[in-house]
């Protein structure tokens, strides 16, 4: 599994608060905070978007560090992603990210080919 791959699927290369983090660039952040301020009815700071990627080390946005119950449950269960979980395709905690991305269903999908 190509190490960018968050535990749900979603390609943290193409992740708005990855590139903002990696090229140090704060109107991308305040972009990244008002969009996700907006879409999640939550207050999102431009200090909070920070992150290498959701399974590499380094900075992690606060949901992704504490609160993701996707990446949580993965840690847990020593899980490289979701693609290695027997539950994939009937997970409640992966369904909001799957359900409505289709290329982060591949990507486990494709991970559950090469097992």
């Amino acid at each position: 599994m190509k190490e960018f791959i968050a535990y749900c699927g979603l390609d943290c290369e193409k992740c708005e608060a990855r590139i903002a983090t990696v090229n140090d660039d704060d109107a991308l952040r305040r972009r990244v905070a008002a969009l996700w301020s907006e879409l999640n009815h939550a207050e999102i700071t431009p200090e909070m978007i920070r992150c290498t990627g959701c399974r590499l080390p380094g900075a992690k946005t606060p949901y992704s560090d504490s609160l993701c119950p996707v990446r949580q449950c993965a840690r847990e269960r020593g899980l490289v992603t979701c693609g290695n979980c027997p539950e994939m395709k009937t997970c409640e905690k992966l369904r909001p990210v799957t359900g409505n991305n289709p290329e982060a269903r591949r990507n486990l999908e494709s991970e559950t080919k090469t097992n």
